[in-house]
C-alpha cells in the first residue's frame, strides 16, 4: 500500500507540473508576476498530505519572511501560502527538475562557500527585494526535528545590512504538530529516502504556520540583533504550539550531512 501511495501522489504531482506551467509560460506573456508557482507548490503540498491552518496574515510584497527549518514540506507550504520566493543553496539549482521548478518560483541560488561572490549574491537578494518581491530564508541552515531550534546564522541577513528601503522582517513558526519528528529530514537519511517516506505515507498531517507581528529591521543594529529578535519571537511561538522548551538538538550537523552523536563511554 506504500508504494501505492507512493506512486499515486508522484503521477499526481507530475500531473499538476503538466498543467501549472504551461499555464504559467502563458501568463508571462502577457503579465510579469505569475500566481501559478504559488498554486502549484500549494497544492504539492496538499497532495504530500499538508493539511494548512494559516495563522496571521503575511505581507505580500516588501517582506523577508525568516522561519525555522523542519522539512523539503516547508517550502511547498510556506510558498503555497504566501506565495514568496526562497534563498537556496547553488547546488539546488543543478538538480534535475527540481532546479528547473525552483527557478520557476524565483528562487534566489547562494553559494555559501565562495566567499568571494558574497557581495554579488547579496545584490541579486537586494534586487529581488526592491523588485517587490517576498523572499524567505531558513537561517538554521539545515533542518531538525521540529522541537529543536538551531542558532541562526547571521550572514544570511547580510541583504538587511543595510535594510532595503521599506522592507520588513516577519518571522514565521512551522508547527508539525505530533509528527514533526516523522517529517523531519534528519540523519543520515537520503533525500531521495525521505520524498519516498513522506509520500508512502498513510493519510494526511496537520501543518500550523503561524505568521508572526512582522518588525522593522531598521530599528535593530546590524544582521546579528535583526537575528536574534526573529529567533527570540519564534522561539516563543514554537514553545507555546509544541507545549514545552525547544530542545537541544538531537544530532550533529556538519557542512555536508548529518551524523548521529557519539555515544559517551561509560
Amino acid at each position: 500500500m506504500g508504494n501505492m501511495r507512493f506512486v499515486f501522489r508522484t503521477f499526481l504531482i507530475l500531473l499538476a507540473i503538466m498543467i501549472f506551467v504551461p499555464l504559467h509560460y502563458l501568463y508571462r506573456v502577457i503579465s510579469y508576476g505569475s500566481p501559478f508557482p504559488m498554486w502549484f507548490l500549494g497544492i504539492t503540498g496538499w497532495i504530500v498530505g499538508a493539511r494548512v491552518e494559516r495563522y496571521g496574515t503575511p505581507l505580500r510584497r516588501d517582506v523577508f519572511f525568516i522561519s525555522n527549518h523542519v522539512s523539503w514540506v516547508d517550502i511547498l507550504t510556506i510558498a503555497g501560502a504566501s506565495g514568496t520566493a526562497f534563498v537556496a543553496k547553488a547546488e539546488l539549482a543543478e538538480a534535475p527538475v527540481v532546479g528547473w521548478l525552483c527557478g520557476l518560483n524565483r528562487t534566489v541560488f547562494v553559494k555559501r562557500e565562495n566567499r568571494l561572490g558574497v557581495a554579488d549574491q547579496i545584490n541579486h537578494l537586494r534586487e529581488a527585494l526592491m523588485d517587490n518581491w517576498s523572499v524567505t530564508v531558513f537561517p538554521e541552515g539545515t533542518t531538525t526535528d521540529g522541537h529543536s531550534l538551531l542558532p541562526f546564522k547571521s550572514s544570511m541577513l547580510s541583504v538587511l545590512e543595510p535594510p532595503p528601503p521599506g522592507v520588513l522582517v516577519q518571522p514565521i513558526v512551522l508547527d508539525y504538530g505530533e509528527v514533526a519528528e516523522w517529517i523531519g529530514w534528519v540523519g543520515n537519511e537520503s533525500g531521495i529516502n525521505n520524498f519516498r517516506r513522506v509520500l508512502s505515507r498513510k493519510g494526511s498531517f496537520r501543518l500550523g504556520i503561524h505568521f508572526l507581528e512582522p518588525f522593522s529591521p531598521e530599528e535593530y543594529r546590524g544582521r546579528k540583533a535583526i537575528a536574534a529578535k526573529a529567533r527570540e519571537e519564534i522561539e516563543t511561538k514554537l514553545e507555546e504550539c509544541l507545549g514545552h522548551p525547544v530542545r537541544p538538538f538531537q544530532h550533529d550537523v556538519p557542512p555536508v550531512r548529518y551524523s548521529a552523536p557519539a555515544v559517551p563511554i561509560e
